[in-house]
């Protein structure tokens, strides 16, 4: 990777940003196995091959009755007689021509039968002939309607074929993915590791929230928000996460951190301090001790973004830990996350991971904005009860009620205004935090 920064007035697309950073991310190789029940949020080291056929029979989809449908329809609305009772993991004998069987959901279809009528459109019935009667033992039963060949019967293999790649590597396995993995017999998993990721914050003028009361607040100081959202964000991604103490503005103090972390972690965050020009410690520190690229990204909040790695020769050790600069407004310090950080941690922890943002919807503007800016910007939205979209009235990056407010962003193209009833770009929080 190239240590050389780019100038201050080299603005990179969002798409060229997410794409370089995503080309930075080479997946850990280390594996372990889970738990086929605790590896919900873990991303699948191997393609998942089903060893088995899913159905391994024909079944019932119905609480109904096992039929031949030549049968029914040579029966032409008379009643026929219910030769076996068929449960849930239990085989009937061969339907004898000219009888049904009553079965039940998952029970397995009898030889002979092609189709399965419900319940619903079956009534009970008399024999025509009482001399008939002890040839339906479970009673008869007539049929209104001719069934179809293949009605209401789940066929063997139909959700999942022996020899297939049912979840493919590279999945962060949800709770369906889990019920698909035991449908096959699956009890544990071989996952990759979970991402080590620390937290540094910098600078004098934070204070941890509960350090002091707000009424005793020094001058000038402000309580550290970015940690209490970045946080969770991690752990979401499945993320083991260190929260390093606040570091004081020295570069001894800041190498010294930042050496510590990269000794034991695959990635740190720092937040602030990565705008081309700013007076900060942590540059020198990495570009000292690795390589570090500053990045002014045409988007609006979060322009300044950074990349670089740390070299574990410097503690004895082997291999990179990667740092990356986040801006210190929280609202900036957000949106550069969700958009650029996290794809990043995905894929550097194995996530098959597409270089383009969530599939955006289009729906309406309830608001206007006539004064758009000549970047990209990523506005704080969320829907009304009509389906439209309303506009948090205070769009400043400082303002993190905005993001505690919204749902989602309007992805607004650079330099266009927006009228009240305009078709946007919407982009759920929920498709950018899961």
């Amino acid at each position: 990777m190239s240590a050389s920064p780019l100038r201050p007035t080299a603005l990179m697309t969002l798409e060229e940003a997410l794409a370089q950073i995503l080309s930075r991310a080479t997946p850990i190789a280390d594996i372990e196995t889970v738990a086929t029940e605790s590896a919900v949020g873990r991303v699948l080291a191997h393609d998942l091959v089903a060893a088995l056929d899913v159905p391994g029979f024909d079944n019932s989809q119905m609480d109904g009755y096992a039929v031949r449908c030549a049968d029914v329809a040579a029966a032409a609305g008379q009643p026929l007689p219910v030769a076996q009772r068929i449960a849930a993991g239990q085989f009937g004998a061969s339907l004898a021509p000219g009888t049904v069987a009553r079965i039940f959901t998952g029970a397995p279809i009898p030889a002979g039968a092609d189709a399965v009528v419900m319940q619903e459109d079956a009534t009970a019935a008399e024999p025509a002939r009482a001399e008939d009667a002890a040839s339906g033992p479970y009673g008869w039963v007539r049929f209104a309607d001719l069934p179809r060949p293949g009605q209401w019967v789940r066929r063997r293999g139909e959700d999942v074929a022996a020899g297939k790649v049912i979840v493919p590597a590279g999945t962060r396995l949800s709770p369906a993915h889990l019920g698909l993995a035991a449908s096959v017999g699956v009890a544990q998993l071989a996952v990759v590791r979970r991402l080590r990721v620390a937290l540094v914050t910098t600078g004098n003028e934070l204070i941890q929230p509960g350090q002091c009361p707000p009424e005793e607040l020094p001058p000038g100081a402000i309580y550290n928000s970015n940690r209490y959202f970045l946080e969770p964000l991690l752990r979401r991604l499945g993320c083991e996460v260190s929260v390093l103490p606040p570091v004081p503005d020295t570069r001894p103090a800041t190498q010294a951190a930042l050496l510590g972390a990269a000794a034991s972690h695959d990635v740190i965050i720092t937040t602030g301090g990565v705008s081309v020009g700013e007076a900060d410690h942590v540059k020198p520190v990495v570009q000292a001790l690795g390589a570090l690229d500053s990045w002014q990204v045409a988007i609006k909040p979060g322009k300044p973004f950074a990349h670089g790695w740390i070299d574990r020769r410097n503690v004895a050790a082997e291999g990179r830990c990667h740092v990356l600069g986040l801006p210190g407004n929280p609202v900036s310090s957000f949106v550069t996350f969700i958009l650029l950080a996290r794809p990043f941690l995905l894929r550097l922890g194995g996530a098959a991971v597409a270089p383009t943002l969530p599939q955006t919807l289009p729906l309406t503007a309830q608001f206007e904005w006539p004064r758009p800016d000549k970047r990209r910007e990523f506005l704080r939205v969320r829907l009304n009860a009509g389906g439209e979209l309303e506009l948090y009235p205070n769009q400043n990056s400082s303002v993190l009620t905005s993001v505690a407010w919204a749902d989602g962003l309007v992805d607004n193209p650079p330099g266009r205004a927006i009228a009240r009833g305009d078709t946007v770009r919407y982009l759920p929080l929920s498709a950018l935090l899961e």
